[in-house]
């Protein structure tokens, strides 16, 4: 039977929503029907609203683009994946490069899985290092500069973009931890809207790491801009930089993504609460300590452990984890980060 509150949101044509309500009932389940319904109307409103050829391109380039990316992303969801950033100008033989292939090459070893921008420099590194079939690469079609590398052993497991708005939802929403290498332009702009996702509660908690081999100063220089002019002049919380952690060193970083869901499992926002979901249940030491320490973070009340809620329930999210809730601000995800942080020490 279909939703009622489909009817909310329709064509207004009788003829044309009574077709697309026959095809909803023939290509969907009955938990995505809502969903597919409310698709296929913008669709329709947008055929017979935008009289522009590039508009409709555009959402229909964007719309394959993703439908592909989850397709074939969807059997791996299960398994923890690590986007590797960097530059496709770093030499075979620099410290960076023989940095990425070795990251990669342990986390394959530690059942990771590896995704990268499909190019080379650091990103072929990261392909380079995996396992063979632990690895994705992410290519966006350029005039220059990006072919993809040569280090994909699934060619399945390669996906072309043509827009980097759809690539990099793809490498947040697919992935569970960032590793951002030196580079240029683009991997600071990976790397600063990966960090202002998470500082806006936009992307679920994940571990940020900054690599660089020794010697190297790339990360202090930003990190001095960063404290300089960001902390400094106001435009960022100090507990922002919470957010992200400097190594120098592969086995540090990887120790830095392990700890980080050593306890800590996963986050859900629900009718007004953020749920934290564990690996394990925390001592009643820790959850004093919490509550002593987070007070800031909070709208009302305390952070009390938690049986799953009712959305949780009805969409079967883990039901076996323990859970703690609390009234987060939804504000302050650099303190949030400090108390997964102290969670994962328990």
């Amino acid at each position: 039977m279909m939703e009622k509150n489909i009817k909310n949101y329709e064509v207004g044509e009788q003829v044309i929503d009574n077709l697309i309500n026959e095809l909803v009932r023939k290509s969907s389940s009955a938990e995505t029907e809502n969903l597919l319904c409310q698709i296929l109307t913008t669709t329709v409103k947008l055929g017979r609203e935008s009289g522009d050829r590039g508009d409709l391109k555009l959402v229909n380039n964007a719309l394959k683009e993703l439908r592909y990316s989850f397709k074939i992303f969807s059997p791996y969801r299960a398994i923890k994946k690590v986007i590797i950033f960097g530059s496709a100008r770093s030499k075979v033989k620099s410290a960076e490069y023989k940095m990425a292939e070795e990251f990669s090459r342990k986390l394959s070893k530690r059942n990771y899985m590896v995704v990268t921008g499909g190019g080379p420099g650091v990103m072929e590194a990261g392909n380079k290092g995996a396992e063979s079939g632990k690895e994705f690469a992410l290519n966006i079609r350029l005039p220059f500069e990006q072919k993809p590398n040569p280090y994909i052993d699934e060619k399945d497991k390669i996906i072309n973009f043509k827009y980097f708005f759809t690539r990099k939802l793809v490498f947040v929403k697919e992935t569970d931890a960032t590793a951002l290498f030196p580079g240029g332009f683009g991997t600071m702009d990976e790397g600063f809207e990966m960090i202002t996702l998470v500082q806006t509660g936009k992307s679920r908690p994940r571990p940020i790491v900054l690599m660089e081999p020794k010697g190297s100063n790339y990360w202090a220089g930003w990190m001095h801009f960063v404290k300089s002019q960001l902390v400094k002049k106001g435009y960022i919380n100090k507990d922002d930089l919470s957010l992200i952690h400097v190594v120098k060193s592969v086995d540090a970083a990887i120790k830095h993504i392990e700890d980080f869901y050593k306890v800590y499992h996963s986050i859900r926002y629900v009718a007004g609460l953020a749920v934290l979901r564990l690996n394990r249940e925390i001592s009643g030491k820790t959850l004093k300590l919490l509550n002593k320490k987070f007070k800031d973070i909070l709208i009302s009340g305390e952070i009390t452990v938690s049986p799953p809620a009712v959305k949780e329930i009805q969409e079967g999210e883990f039901l076996n984890l323990p859970r703690l809730a609390m009234n987060f601000n939804m504000r302050n995800y650099g303190r949030l980060y400090e108390m997964i942080h102290v969670i994962n020490r328990d």
